[in-house]
């Protein structure tokens, strides 16, 4: 009894040295978002969203089929909602993307190409808390059909084509003034 009671007592030592050495670090840096997370802070967030997600969202299938038109479908929605954090490639490397913090991730490496396309799905749903990831789901049948077809598109980015590049270019939102430039460049194309 009096070993398990001293086990206790050193493991909350051990977490309120961890929470003390985290509070300083905190203390330190502020609330800026301009300093990337430490190993530390990305590991404990990716263990938390894991343990976070419920498994019974985390193995759902994607029932959306794999084929051409849905593919097409995703690119054009995550041209126009996802890109300007995520950019184009999956890369995460916008000016958006860079300045959330922890960081924009990118899509096409392991740490999100390894996850179950249920958990893709609940985080395009529900957001991830404390990142700048929202939450797109609206409870509507299509939207939940939106969210599958962008999770066979994330699955597709690592192989992305210089030609579905320049389509997802062109189906980015833009500003109006981007919109006058690209009227006045074509006008002068057309030598009008």
């Amino acid at each position: 009894m009096r070993s398990a009671f001293r086990a206790i007592v050193a493991l909350l030592a051990l977490l309120g040295a961890v929470v003390l050495v985290g509070a300083a670090a905190f203390l330190e840096q502020g609330i800026s978002a301009r300093p990337a997370p430490s190993p530390m802070e990305a590991f404990a967030a990716h263990r938390l969203r894991a343990w976070a997600i419920p498994s019974a969202a985390a193995t759902r299938t994607n029932a959306v089929p794999d084929t051409p038109e849905v593919l097409a479908e995703g690119l054009a929605h995550f041209a126009d909602h996802c890109a300007s954090c995520h950019a184009n490639d999956g890369s995460g490397k916008t000016a958006m993307g860079q300045g959330l913090s922890p960081r924009a991730p990118d899509l096409r490496l392991p740490a999100t190409q390894q996850l179950s396309d249920g958990t893709l799905f609940y985080i395009i749903e529900n957001g991830v808390r404390l990142t700048g990831m929202p939450a797109w789901g609206t409870g509507a049948a299509e939207g939940e059909a939106a969210s599958w077809r962008l999770v066979r598109f994330i699955r597709h980015l690592p192989s992305l084509s210089e030609a579905e590049l320049q389509r997802m270019e062109s189906l980015n939102p833009k500003s109006a003034d981007e919109w006058r430039e690209a009227e006045e460049e074509k006008k002068f194309l057309e030598g009008r």
